[in-house]
């Protein structure tokens, strides 16, 4: 039974003297079996919380550590050579060297702030020279105002430069175009101040003249300028990479102290974690939390191990108020993990509920196998899960476990790489009885809906939540009215008729619910009948809707070989035997590719609508024990 719910929790009060605490806290981090609870206990007794301070300087450390790994790169995984508590002392010595090493890497900081901002100056200089590159004049004579002269510089649409010259005549102004470039020229306007000035403005701003500023920096002839900026650059990136090789020289005599202080840090964090979870009153302190009952005693013998005074272990089970508070520990699985993963996308089940882990890989890998059952396709998908393993990681046993499921109903099926007449069917042919597929989908359909039926009333019992778990939708009186529709219906194919027992039950069932749905609706009568009968006919209809969409695992079983059918016809029509082969191949590797994406979705789309939908609260608390962040990086 461990294996489909969460393991049972005991809430465990922790008596202790208050200078032992940090130890506790880092005993139970390195066996991962505490979580700590957060609520408020014994508050008049115990009016202390411990360890402020120590967690002022720990976040102050951390801080600085996350500043200063985005300069000098630590490993991946943290290793303590040896486990002791952290002192407040040696806390706030690495808090202050932290601190230390922050003002040299900032100074580095800074110093490619400013190489950047440099770096980008040149590149805008560099880009407002290109606009005056045919210039062959010191670009210095056209900055700023002059006394007698206007002078801009500007560009203009070339479609409206030759009435611009024109323009630029009679007003007595001269106009040289310098350079044309997609549809639009440069070019300098000079003329006399005075009174044409205004009137030369208005005719450039109809010529849709666009003034082009000149940069102070750029006050020498193009080519000039050009040699001063590459010189500029030149210079930017031998500092740039001297500096560079300073940091780095920096960071080969930092990075081994500072792998030193995150392992201190490491070992610290637990006493931070506990956070209100520990009390203290004087040389006294408590500290709550839960622990699996089987790892009680593995508790109690770490704590005995570790520590020198006595302290004290009281242990209880969860309230029924506290149950939803109570986090939901799932062990641990290698071959669960990627469907554990795909069971959180949907939520955590709540303290003694089905954990529906197990029943979701036996029952997706079972679909996933009905609607692509097939030989070849099957190996392809395993060989392919287990060469891509380093990418896949945990999910590689999904992966694989789906490429088995289709190899085993790819024998059922007699099918390899879509060709049937290979090897013998163990069971059938899809195609050969359409019907009978049809009927075996609708009953696997029917079994998985009285399944999760039977863990849905579980679930509400175990909650303590009786009238749900007897009236409600999928309860045993909605549970009893699709039994007997059910054989209502086999009674009518089998004997033409419903059958009066049939017809009671589900007469009986049907009111139940009604009347059921009408105590808990509120408002006036009319509108609490309303509100019962459409919830009635939802519950009713529901049983129908969901059940049929379980045809779609023989539909797409015949669709696998339709397709496989359409390639063949396909390979047929191509003369060569080369083209031949080709066809069967690209073709086959369509249907993996497209056909597997589309039943791998459509199988998670049963699983979490028809059946998670049902039983499934999804919103537990998970398991979170105090561990050492050994494998964090900061």
């Amino acid at each position: 039974m461990p294996m489909f719910r969460p393991l049972t929790m005991k809430h465990v009060l922790l008596q202790v003297i208050t200078e032992d605490l940090p130890q506790v806290c880092l005993v139970l981090a390195e066996e991962r079996l505490f979580q700590p609870d957060f609520r408020p206990y014994l508050d008049d007794s115990f009016t202390t919380i411990p360890g402020i301070h120590f967690r002022e300087l720990y976040h102050q450390a951390r801080s600085r550590l996350d500043k200063i790994n985005h300069h000098i790169d630590l490993s991946e995984q943290i290793q303590l050579s040896q486990v002791h508590v952290i002192s407040e002392t040696e806390l706030e010595q690495t808090t202050d060297w932290l601190g230390q090493v922050w003002e040299r890497c900032s100074a580095f900081e800074e110093a490619f702030r400013r190489f950047s901002e440099e770096e980008q100056m040149i590149t805008q200089l560099e880009q407002a020279l290109a606009n005056f590159s045919q210039l062959n004049i010191d670009l210095g004579l056209l900055q700023g105002e002059r006394m007698f002269l206007d002078i801009r510089v500007g560009m203009v649409p070339t479609s409206n430069l030759e009435q611009l010259k024109e323009a630029a005549r009679i007003a007595h102004y001269l106009l040289f175009d310098y350079l044309q470039h997609d549809d639009v020229a440069h070019l300098v306007v000079i003329g006399p101040k005075g009174e044409r000035e205004q009137e030369m403005g208005s005719v450039l701003d109809t010529a849709g003249f666009r003034a082009l500023p000149i940069p102070p920096e750029l006050h020498d002839e193009p080519d000039e300028v050009r040699s001063q900026l590459r010189q500029r650059r030149s210079t930017l990136a031998r500092d740039k990479s001297q500096t560079q090789g300073e940091m780095e020289r920096c960071a080969d005599e930092l990075r081994e102290p500072l792998e030193q202080a995150r392992g201190t840090l490491a070992m610290a964090a637990p006493y931070v974690q506990v956070e209100t979870a520990a009390r203290s009153s004087g040389h006294l302190s408590i500290l709550c939390g839960w622990i699996p009952a089987r790892d009680l005693k593995r508790a109690r013998a770490a704590l005995q191990r570790s520590l020198d005074h006595p302290f004290g272990i009281e242990a209880r089970d969860p309230t029924a108020k506290e149950r939803a508070l109570v986090p939901s520990h799932m062990p641990a699985n290698v071959l669960m993990a990627p469907f554990a993963t795909l069971v959180k996308q949907y939520g955590i089940p709540r303290y003694g509920e089905v954990d529906p882990t197990a029943l979701f890989a036996i029952t997706f890998l079972a679909m996933f196998g009905m609607m692509f059952g097939d030989i070849g396709h099957g190996i392809t998908i395993a060989l392919v899960a287990w060469l891509a393993r380093r990418k896949l990681k945990s999910f590689t046993p999904f992966a694989i476990g789906a490429g088995l499921s289709a190899i085993l109903f790819g024998l059922l099926y007699g099918s390899i790489f879509g060709y049937e007449h290979v090897i013998d069917a163990v069971w059938i042919p899809p195609l050969s009885d359409p019907i009978y597929m049809l009927s075996v989908a609708l009953a696997w359909g029917i079994g998985f809906l009285l399944m999760i039926s039977a863990i849905c009333i579980y679930n509400r019992f175990v909650q303590g939540d009786i009238g749900k778990a007897v009236f409600d939708t999928n309860g045993l009186v909605s549970t009893l009215l699709y039994l007997s529709l059910l054989y209502g219906l086999y009674s009518i194919y089998r004997d033409g008729e419903f059958g009066i027992i049939a017809a009671i039950i589900s007469g009986l069932s049907l009111l139940i619910l009604f009347l059921y749905k009408m105590t808990r609706a509120s408002g006036p009568m009319s509108e609490r009948l309303l509100v019962a009968l459409i919830e009635t006919f939802e519950s009713l209809t529901g049983y129908i809707s969901n059940t049929l969409s379980f045809l779609r695992v023989a539909a797409f079983s015949l669709n696998h070989v339709a397709l496989a059918i359409a390639v063949f016809t396909l390979a047929e029509m191509i003369e060569s035997t080369h083209g031949h082969m080709l066809m069967v191949i690209f073709g086959n590797l369509f249907i993996l590719v497209l056909e597997g994406a589309i039943v791998t979705i459509q199988a998670l789309r049963l699983e979490y609508y028809e059946g998670f939908s049902r039983f499934y609260s999804g919103d537990g608390i998970e398991f979170e024990p105090l561990r050492l962040p050994i494998g964090d990086r900061p």
